[in-house]
């Protein structure tokens, strides 16, 4: 990269784990940019402000929009993201630039004992605003309540310890970057609990037609993370992005091979439907297409069990 590059602007929301995230892309950038500045500005998006009502009533973005706008205006050069909060269709003029090496893309318990998700007692109340992650769990363990829980880990874990609820269901990828992962008590395996799409990732996003920055955040970019995302995001928008009923996908990448893991739900946890399928890590896209293809016939029998035929 040669020197001489203008100096970068990230855009990031403000809690402690968003901070985080935009120093730990501007740490990675920084010694490629031969001695320039990177300045990291905090936005407040929608979903920060609203903490009076659901993430679900709020809808697809909240979290983004904001940081967007920055981009599109040209007052930032990057957009830091968890990539799961990112809709499945892009904005126009906007690009991921780069996604890093993920994170643990798991789901974890966090209790107050440390009880294990199985020891749990029956009617206890675990705290989570996914319905992704309620549909699952009970499924798992239907004996159990679900409550909807807002704000910042830091601000869940502290309702945690106050007694008002028994558990808190929480990304391991969140609870690792803040050094919290001593706070877990049970990681759920993917076959457990299908992950959001996306989850444990960064998005690097830019505008589309700044090629410098393109060219910059590139080299930060992870391969194997990079396909990984290219198969969850394409079964996203195929099963479509925006609907309501609770979805998550999780793909791994062995070399040229890949394996993509997907669910869809009622929140009720009464019908979860699982789709998997192997193939080539070159056909990333197309994998996430069959398997949304796969889930929305296998909803569609749920729903008209006449329709399945003998």
């Amino acid at each position: 990269m040669p020197t001489g590059m203008r100096p970068q602007r990230i855009a990031t929301r403000g809690s402690t784990l968003a901070l985080k995230q935009a120093h730990t892309v501007a740490n990675m950038l920084r010694p490629l940019l031969g001695g320039e500045e990177i300045s990291i500005d905090i936005v407040s998006t929608r979903g920060d402000v609203r903490q009076d009502i659901s993430l679900a009533q709020l809808g697809e973005g909240v979290f983004v929009k904001a940081l967007e706008e920055e981009l599109l205006s040209g007052r930032a050069d990057i957009a830091v993201h968890s990539l799961k909060d990112l809709p499945s269709v892009e904005v126009p003029g906007l690009v991921i630039g780069a996604v890093p090496v993920r994170e643990d893309p798991r789901d974890a318990l966090v209790t107050r004992d440390g009880r294990d998700f199985s020891d749990v007692p029956t009617g206890a109340i675990l705290a989570t605003g996914s319905p992704r992650r309620i549909a699952q769990l009970r499924a798992l363990r239907p004996d159990l309540q679900f409550t909807g829980v807002r704000g910042n880990v830091d601000t869940r874990l502290r309702k945690l310890d106050e007694g008002q609820f028994d558990g808190l269901v929480v990304a391991v990828a969140g609870l690792s970057r803040l050094g919290l992962h001593k706070r877990i008590s049970t990681v759920f395996s993917p076959e457990h609990c299908v992950p959001a799409v996306g989850q444990g990732a960064l998005a690097i996003q830019c505008r589309s037609d700044d090629a410098e920055t393109l060219a910059l955040v590139a080299r930060v970019n992870d391969e194997i993370t990079d396909t990984e995302i290219r198969a969850e995001r394409s079964f996203l928008a195929a099963i479509g992005g925006g609907c309501r009923v609770p979805v998550g996908a999780i793909a791994r990448r062995n070399g040229d091979k890949l394996q993509l893991l997907a669910v869809v739900a009622d929140e009720s946890g009464q019908d979860v439907a699982r789709s998997e399928m192997n193939g080539p890590a070159s056909d990333a896209n197309r994998i996430g297409r069959l398997v949304a293809d796969d889930l929305s016939a296998m909803m569609a029998r749920l729903a008209n069990p006449g329709l399945g035929g003998s």
